[in-house]
C-alpha cells in the first residue's frame, strides 16, 4: 500500500482537471446557446451582418467545446455539448436556407451527425415562422422555395432509420417536421387562395368601374 497516496493523488488530480474541463464547458454551451438564439432573432429582422457575428461567436465556442472530446470524450457527449452544438447547427442552417444559400455541412461546422440532424430537423420550425412572416407580403415565389426546403428536410429525415439511442430521438423530431411542413402547406394554399380571390374582386372592380 506504499504507493496508495501516489495513485490517489494523480487520481484526484484527474478528477480535478476533469471536473474544471466540465464546468467550463457548461458555461460555454449555455454562452453558444445564447448566441444561436440572437443569431436567429436577428436572421428574422433581416440583420443577417448581425447573426453572422453571433454565428462566427458561437463556432469559436463550438470549436473550443469540441476540444475536450480527446481528453474527456464523456463530456463531450454529455446532454449539454449535445444541446449546444444541436442549436449551433439549427442556427447555421437557418441562416443559410434564409439566405438562399448552401446548407452547411456537418464536418465544416464541427458538429457530430446525431446532434446535426437535430438541428436540421428543427430549423423547419424556424422556416414555418419565416414562410408565415413573408407571406404577409404576398411573396409567395420565396415562401415556396423554403417550403420545398421544409419537404426535402422531411423527404430526408424519414429515410435516417437507426435507434433513438444512435439519433438522439430523431423520429421525434422527424413527426414533427412532418406535422410542421403539412400545417405551412396549407397555410400556403390557403395565402394563394385568398390573393386569386382578391385579383379576381380587384378584376371585377375595374371592369365595372369602366362601364
Amino acid at each position: 500500500m506504499d504507493n496508495l497516496e501516489a495513485i490517489g493523488e494523480r487520481i484526484h488530480h484527474y478528477l480535478e482537471e476533469k471536473n474544471k474541463a466540465r464546468d467550463e464547458t457548461l458555461h460555454k454551451s449555455r454562452v453558444l446557446i445564447r448566441h444561436c438564439s440572437r443569431a436567429i432573432r436577428a436572421i428574422h429582422r433581416n440583420e443577417r451582418g448581425l447573426a453572422k457575428e453571433h454565428l462566427s461567436d458561437a463556432r469559436k465556442l463550438a470549436d473550443e467545446m469540441s476540444s475536450v472530446q480527446g481528453s474527456y470524450p464523456d463530456i463531450y457527449f454529455a446532454g449539454y455539448t449535445r444541446d449546444a452544438l444541436k442549436e449551433f447547427a439549427e442556427a447555421s442552417i437557418v441562416y443559410a436556407l434564409i439566405g438562399n444559400e448552401p446548407l452547411p455541412d456537418p464536418d465544416e461546422l464541427g458538429v457530430e451527425y446525431a446532434a446535426y440532424l437535430s438541428g436540421l430537423g428543427e430549423a423547419v420550425g424556424e422556416l414555418r415562422r419565416r414562410v408565415l412572416d413573408i407571406l404577409r407580403h404576398d411573396a409567395v415565389t420565396e415562401g415556396e422555395r423554403l417550403l420545398d426546403a421544409m419537404d426535402d428536410i422531411y423527404s430526408y429525415l424519414v429515410t435516417v432509420d437507426f435507434p433513438d439511442a444512435i439519433t438522439g430521438n430523431l423520429r421525434r423530431i422527424t413527426d414533427m417536421v412532418r406535422g410542421v411542413t403539412e400545417r405551412t402547406r396549407g397555410d400556403m394554399t390557403t395565402s394563394i387562395q385568398q390573393r386569386e380571390l382578391k385579383d379576381a374582386l380587384r378584376d371585377v372592380e375595374r371592369k365595372l368601374d369602366q362601364k
